[in-house]
């Protein structure tokens, strides 16, 4: 048996957009249900988004801390950002998001996974990378406003963060899923064999 995930689309007899925002928007849709009957959904409709988890020479990760209002907390989380433009490369709003909070550059980029932050609510898609052999980047530092200006930047042993996953004490989802992700790849087959960064993503194509 493959545990592979599979597109599918239900039918849909009736949709609206009640309301619209700067970036997402909220979408009502009367699906057909598989014994008939039509049951209503709404969700959130994003553009898509890329995160990065840097990882030094030392194995230290580069990650920043940030207000996010609909939670009430300052979580600490890796460099992330949307998809600005439909059909935008990835990699490239990757490095773009890592230079801008960051201010650091790398030379090797892989794919770590690609996710639903929210499926059952919300049709964001994540594609994390791993980004290594980092060095500051030149020119100057991108000005900051609104959440960002507050930010804080560190870089923090991958141990040290999988151990405050495991404990509950860090939970945004890029960072757990990144650092998870590079641990299992370290623990196995190894970075070396992760995809390569401009590997095809179906849930948000783009041209390489």
């Amino acid at each position: 048996m493959s545990i592979k995930d599979t597109a599918e689309e239900w039918r849909v007899t009736a949709t609206a957009t009640p309301f619209r925002g700067n970036k997402t928007s909220v979408r009502t849709d009367d699906v057909v249900m598989p014994d008939g009957a039509v049951a209503r959904r709404d969700y959130q409709v994003h553009p898509g988004s890329v995160a990065v988890l840097a990882l030094d020479e030392e194995g230290r990760v580069v990650v920043l801390n940030q207000y996010r209002h609909p939670v009430r907390q300052k979580l600490w989380e890796i460099p992330a950002g949307l998809l600005d433009v439909p059909g935008e490369n990835p990699l490239h709003a990757a490095q773009r998001e890592l230079y801008e909070e960051a201010h650091v550059k790398a030379e090797d980029w892989r794919v770590l996974a690609d996710v639903y932050t929210t499926p059952g609510g919300c049709d964001e898609a994540v594609r994390i990378f791993l980004a290594r052999d980092l060095s500051e980047a030149a020119g100057v530092r991108f000005e900051v406003a609104e959440e960002e200006a507050d930010m804080q930047l560190a870089r923090v042993p991958l141990p040290e963060l999988v151990r405050g996953v495991l404990a509950g004490e860090l939970h945004n989802n890029c960072l757990v899923v990144g650092v998870l992700s590079l641990s299992a790849a370290l623990a196995g087959d190894g970075v070396d064999a992760l995809r390569p960064a401009q590997a095809p993503w179906p849930a948000r194509p783009f041209e390489a």
